[in-house]
């Protein structure tokens, strides 16, 4: 089922603070509250329970260097090479295109498996969540990102969390990590000394 099924498809463009990622907004739901998909190379597009024919299609581009799906946007980083103002109106077109035509932005697997998921937090972790969902996301989706939450180690305080879509490899994150989310959470959340990004 297509989320833009009987829907006028619009759709804007945003730039983020990574030069080379544009945020393509759409006039409807592609994700679910709370979930987000990042592609880094098109194999991850495939991935049995992270399955994306729209991620396929976008890595069709050969500019095309990571994709990143959330809430309303898809998030398109290209290589260094090409120029936005030259491919912009290209994928934009395509998206119109492909959501125009009801496609599939995800395999019905991909949204049962990550559906179902089921969360057994303790307290100190939900708190974290809460923080990230109600201050932190909202401010890092409007940049074209996403961050989620990775890990919670007890002893030592320290959260690690997943930084993706415009962030991913974006020079200003790490600032922003330590900046701004390690001293939020730090504060709001007593129990959290440290705030690290996992695999960045």
């Amino acid at each position: 089922m297509n989320p833009a099924l009987n829907r006028p498809v619009s759709i804007f463009t945003e730039g983020s603070p990574n030069p080379n990622s544009m945020k393509f907004v759409v006039n409807f739901e592609l994700v679910p509250a709370g979930l987000s998909f990042d592609y880094a190379t098109p194999a991850e597009a495939v991935v049995d329970g992270k399955h994306s024919p729209l991620a396929v299609a976008l890595f069709g581009f050969d500019f095309v260097r990571r994709v990143f799906i959330s809430a309303n946007f898809i998030t398109v980083t290209k290589d260094e090479e090409t120029d936005w103002d030259e491919v912009m109106f290209e994928v934009k077109l395509f998206l119109k295109e492909y959501f125009s035509e009801q496609k599939p932005v995800f395999a019905q697997r991909t949204m049962d498996t990550n559906s179902a998921k089921l969360d057994m937090d303790s307290e100190t972790v939900q708190k974290i969540k809460a923080v990230l969902d109600q201050y932190i996301k909202p401010a890092v989706e409007s940049d074209g990102g996403a961050i989620n939450f990775y890990s919670f180690d007890e002893p030592s305080g320290t959260v690690k969390v997943q930084l993706q879509g415009s962030c991913s490899g974006c020079p200003s994150s790490t600032l922003t990590l330590k900046a701004g989310i390690e001293n939020l959470l730090t504060r709001l959340v007593p129990e959290v000394k440290l705030v690290e990004a996992e695999g960045v």
